[in-house]
């Protein structure tokens, strides 16, 4: 396997791109070591509840639209609560062992847990919106089912197990703990087991591995760390996102060839394209994996938006300072993913579309609280509402950031 990817498939991608010619590079960037986060990134002195991903201002204009029948809010909702996850009559299906390999081969628990996690996090937003002690309730099971048996990942996917299902996770526990006034007895229990069986499959990252892993595991992370009022591993998590995301979302002021993964053995231009999935063209906007396919790529863009939105409640705002990697990533993917005609330097002269509910989170904040035009972005995001849930970690994300001004 390399770099997450079996080899097999690897070997397969990297035949299709034999054609591309390997751009003009320079002596200041060929060979130069991986770059690391020069910026520490300090965590607030009390963090913000609930402050994962979702703040109580942005769950009181959800409440509030879904109320008054606006869309596409409304919509979003009904869809919630018509899906699987919505549902009262849910049964948990907890593992003391999660068993997940390459692609959940095998899928000893991974789907299960996933879909669990998901359908808590469904059930506290539905609580919020309807003031429904049921689904409080329901979300509160399903967390306690959990918590009193989870003890371990195991397999080659376990760190990304861990970030799926530990970046939902804390969303639905910071809407419960710190809205809902019902009780929840087994809470402690359950931040044992975000601090004990997530928390260290997930904050030292995976730096030779595509960078989605290391992105949804960070977003995993900075998530448990605002549960857990964890500032050490905060700041640990927020360092490795601030040192990832230049080194998987390329600008050409970066210089004429994308910046290393930091902490990883990639440190050639050779290796580099290879990492890249041979792609050896870079304009703004391309990401690691867009070469692979536009799942992954999609899954990136989704824990980097998350991770963005966590920090901004948290009291740093990173939007500003990537706004114009973020802007060129949304973009660049949208009209690929929207039809438009694929050139034969990129990737072949053909991509793996299905970006899959990803561009909301990061449209929201660029678009609707920075002013940023993103036409293409745009038509994708509004074309697809409302957003569901690749079944993943990606959930309901129209319903939560669309339009959302808080």
């Amino acid at each position: 396997m390399r770099f997450g990817v079996p080899a097999g498939l690897f070997a397969t991608a990297l035949g299709l791109l034999t054609t591309l010619t390997l751009a003009p590079t320079s002596a200041a960037h060929a060979g130069t070591a991986p770059s690391t986060p020069t910026t520490p990134a300090l965590a607030p002195t009390a963090f913000a509840h609930p402050g994962v991903l979702n703040s109580r201002a942005q769950l009181d204009f959800v409440r509030s639209e879904v109320q008054a029948g606006q869309q596409p809010w409304k919509a979003a909702f009904d869809d919630m609560l018509a899906s699987r996850y919505g549902s009262l009559s849910r049964t948990p299906k907890p593992r003391a062992v999660v068993e997940c390999g390459s692609g959940s081969n095998p899928d000893l628990g991974c789907s299960d847990e996933r879909e669990d996690a998901i359908a808590a996090y469904t059930d506290a937003l539905a609580w919020y919106i309807t003031r429904d002690d049921r689904y409080a309730k329901k979300s509160i099971e399903l967390m306690d089912a959990w918590s009193a048996r989870i003890k371990d990942h195991t397999n080659s996917n376990a760190p990304l197990q861990s970030g799926w299902a530990g970046s939902t996770w804390p969303r639905a526990a910071e809407i419960v703990k710190h809205a809902y006034t019902g009780g929840w007895p087994n809470q402690g229990r359950f931040a044992t087991m975000l601090r004990e069986v997530y928390l260290p499959e997930v904050i030292g990252g995976r730096p030779n591995s595509n960078g989605n892993w290391e992105l949804i595991m960070m977003d995993a992370a900075v998530g448990i760390s605002v549960h857990l009022d964890d500032r050490a591993n905060y700041d640990k998590a927020m360092s490795l996102y601030l040192g990832r995301v230049p080194a998987y979302f390329y600008l050409v002021s970066d210089g004429p060839q994308p910046k290393y993964p930091p902490r990883s053995t990639v440190d050639s231009r050779s290796e580099l394209i290879d990492y890249w999935h041979g792609q050896s063209t870079f304009v703004d906007g391309l990401a690691q994996e867009t070469c692979r396919d536009f799942g992954h790529t999609g899954m990136g863009i989704a824990a980097t938006m998350h991770v963005a939105e966590t920090s901004r409640i948290q009291g740093r705002d990173v939007y500003p300072e990537f706004k114009d990697r973020f802007r060129y990533a949304l973009g660049f993917h949208a009209k690929y993913e929207l039809g438009e005609a694929v050139p034969s330097w990129l990737c072949g002269g053909s991509v793996a579309k299905g970006l899959g509910p990803a561009t909301e989170v990061g449209y929201n904040a660029l678009h609707t609280r920075l002013g940023v035009a993103l036409e293409n972005t745009r038509r994708l995001t509004e074309g697809r509402r409302p957003a569901g849930t690749e079944n993943h970690f990606e959930a309901w994300e129209t319903l939560t950031h669309a339009e959302n001004p808080n």
